[in-house]
């Protein structure tokens, strides 16, 4: 798919939307059974995954996807300041500010508010509130805040900003935020999230929405594990044991379907 900054959202989006359908139109072209079809990806992948399934998900002219797959996903844009933001925020392979610094380079091509938006002060109050029923500390299991967490108080809203990110409202680009009625047509799914991830919380928040929703979920948390572990899996000295247990659990996921 088209990278940002030179390719703004929803440019990513829509390359990986338009090559799914085509696909999904030409299975027996391709040799692919259409009632088995996977849509996964990692991390920025993983988003996108998400998104994709989420607008396939009400389609009655195109075959079903089997499941989704979605390893360490970025799925929300609203609340930096989450227990895993907090607790990882120095931990490599991402950053917290380069999380807030990315989704914003795909959003704009620019990272103009990183600040603001690390801060908090760029979702208006109302809108908050309005999500908070599913971005929220309050949803995260309290295991998961032993490491230190501290409640947020967002600093004073700015509408400049908001007018600048707006549409990190929109659930092609923040599939957290998507409606139930959307939720509940989602495919069977598989998520993996890692102890050491600032994107830790994005995928447990996803799991409870899922979950909620009556979507069958298997979730599988590498306690050991940081971002981006998975694709470390085969590169000899830096692979770790932790990515290869999670890429035999997707196997035995994708085997078992």
């Amino acid at each position: 798919y088209r990278l940002a900054p030179e390719h703004k959202y929803p440019a990513a989006y829509e390359d990986c939307l338009n090559a799914t359908i085509h696909f999904m139109k030409n299975t027996e072209h391709y040799g692919v059974d259409p009632d088995n079809v996977i849509v996964c990806g990692d991390s920025a992948g993983g988003n996108l995954a998400a998104a994709v399934s989420q607008t396939l998900a009400g389609r009655s002219d195109l075959p079903r996807l089997r499941a989704q797959i979605l390893i360490y996903p970025g799925l929300q844009a609203l609340d930096f300041n989450l227990p895993s933001y907090q607790q990882n925020r120095g931990v490599p392979l991402l950053f917290r500010e380069r999380a807030a610094f990315y989704v914003l380079q795909y959003l704009n091509g620019d990272a103009l508010h990183m600040q603001e938006v690390l801060e908090g002060s760029h979702i208006p109050p109302d809108t908050k509130l309005k999500y908070r029923k599913w971005v929220s500390p309050d949803n995260i299991p309290e295991k998961f805040k032993v490491r230190g967490y501290k409640p947020h108080k967002p600093h004073e809203f700015k509408a400049e900003v908001f007018e600048t990110v707006k549409r990190f409202c929109e659930p092609s680009l923040c599939p957290l935020l998507a409606e139930d009625a959307i939720i509940q047509q989602l495919p069977e799914s598989f998520i993996l999230t890692c102890e050491y991830d600032v994107l830790r919380d994005d995928g447990l928040l996803y799991k409870k929405r899922l979950e909620d929703n009556g979507v069958r979920v298997t979730w599988y948390h590498l306690e050991d594990g940081f971002h981006g572990i998975v694709n470390l899996f085969d590169c000899f000295v830096l692979s770790f044991p932790a990515g290869k247990r999670g890429l035999d659990r997707i196997v035995k996921f994708i085997k078992g379907l």
